[in-house]
């Protein structure tokens, strides 16, 4: 058995924000989720700057949405989690300040970029710095899980870690789109970061789901008589959504073949659906902390339908992407970020705040606008695209507003952490 050397020295910070890494990058990626869909909706409708020609509005709003909020929150959550499975500390303090700081130096490259910022220089220089910064961020993340993986031998983390080189490459070639002005490029690098994203929700989500899952319905019930609850697993199963998700992504990236698209998608649609119901407890429906979780896998087995009939019925692709980026990226998020903050600050996972109905409805509001609706009214689609930036904006309001004074305030019980 691996032995793992505790520190001699109990660790500090500046401030409980840093003690680990979920403390400071929820609070930051629940900000920017408003800061960045409030400059979405001024963008969309054309009330800045931004330069068109060197790069689509488009792919300006779906690159900050996953290596800007999405990326954020893994990072929360690996660098976070990565210390639970392996014993190691991760960066802490000052050291994680560094890291974050090269996330906010990116992100405000592209807000001075989508808003047209002229200080007197290029507008693409707003970008050269996001570069710099944002390769910094994904290399000193990645550099500290693979240390740690690499000090307790646990190569089973590796399919992680290829995940996080394969968004550093992604990321990479979305700058070098735009810097070469080839906007095919770009969007082949905002494409695999997204899918990537994806990958990891589902990877991520079956360890920890069905964990969540057992832990928040083993509980005593009124009668004071405790409920062991065992939610089912299948290693076909997750190999075969493994498979079919692998070839869905290779298919709709390089090859959009309508009928491989068909096929991969529903495959990982019903794989997923059958997970789904080993999964299902009726007692999920008390908890929002577990519905939550339920929902968006839900979401997301919906939106891989959509893929699946897109080519056969005319509606846009973007109703299917969106679909997905709503529940695997917007609900499957902010879900984790609510339970994670409360177990991990010391805080009862059976006594969360009470609007977190509210937040999660607010999400599901998004996913019913943004993608439901077009789908049988497009003659009031501009409507239904602002209802559901209002109500993402609302939802993480509401989530900051109940969140951020608990990833700011030390623990409880006085530990570290």
């Amino acid at each position: 058995m691996q032995s793992i050397k505790l520190p001699s020295n109990p660790p500090t910070s500046p401030h409980p924000i840093f003690n680990l890494s979920f403390r400071i990058f929820f609070s930051a990626a629940a900000v920017f989720a408003i800061v960045v869909m409030t400059l979405w909706a001024f963008v969309f409708t054309g009330h800045t700057n931004i330069d068109v020609h060197a790069i689509n509005p488009l792919y300006w709003h779906g690159h900050e949405m996953v290596y800007g909020y999405a990326l954020a929150v893994v990072a929360g959550f690996l660098l976070t989690a990565v210390k639970t499975w392996t014993g190691v500390m991760m960066p802490h303090g000052y050291k994680l300040l560094g890291i974050f700081t090269c996330w906010l130096l990116a992100r405000v490259g592209w807000l001075a970029f989508g808003l047209g910022i002229d200080i007197g220089m290029a507008q693409s220089a707003w970008l050269y710095l996001a570069a710099m910064f944002d390769m910094l961020f994904i290399g000193s993340m990645a550099f500290v899980i693979f240390r740690a993986v690499l000090q307790v031998k646990q190569y089973k983390q590796m399919g992680i870690l290829a995940k996080l080189a394969l968004l550093t490459l992604g990321n990479g070639l979305c700058y070098w789109g735009v810097i070469s002005a080839n906007m095919n490029v770009t969007k082949i690098g905002m494409y695999l970061g997204f899918y990537l994203i994806i990958g990891l929700v589902l990877t991520i989500g079956r360890r920890v789901v069905p964990f969540f899952i057992e832990r928040g319905l083993s509980i005593p019930n009124a009668a004071g008589v405790a409920e062991t609850v065992t939610v089912r697993n299948s290693k076909a199963q997750d190999i075969a959504s493994l498979l079919f998700y692998l070839a869905f992504f290779l298919t709709d990236l390089f090859y959009p073949n309508p009928y491989l698209l068909t096929v991969t998608a529903l495959g990982v649609a019903l794989v997923n659906m059958v997970r789904l119901m080993g999964w299902y407890h009726r007692g999920i429906w008390q908890k929002p902390l577990l519905w939550s979780l339920f929902v968006a896998f839900l979401g997301m087995c919906l939106s891989f339908v959509l893929y699946a009939l897109q080519p056969w019925v005319g509606y846009n692709h973007s109703i299917a992407l969106h679909g997905l980026a709503i529940a695997g990226v917007g609900m499957m998020t902010i879900a984790m970020m609510s339970r994670v903050s409360l177990g991990h600050t010391g805080r009862s996972i059976h006594t969360p705040p009470k609007t977190l109905n509210a937040i999660f409805g607010l999400m599901v509001l998004v996913f019913i606008s943004r993608v439901l609706l077009p789908l049988v009214d497009m003659s009031h689609y501009s409507l239904w695209i602002m209802m559901a930036q209002g109500a993402w904006i609302g939802c993480f309001i509401l989530f900051c507003y109940s969140y951020l004074r608990i990833l700011a305030s030390p623990r409880p019980d006085g530990l570290f952490g």
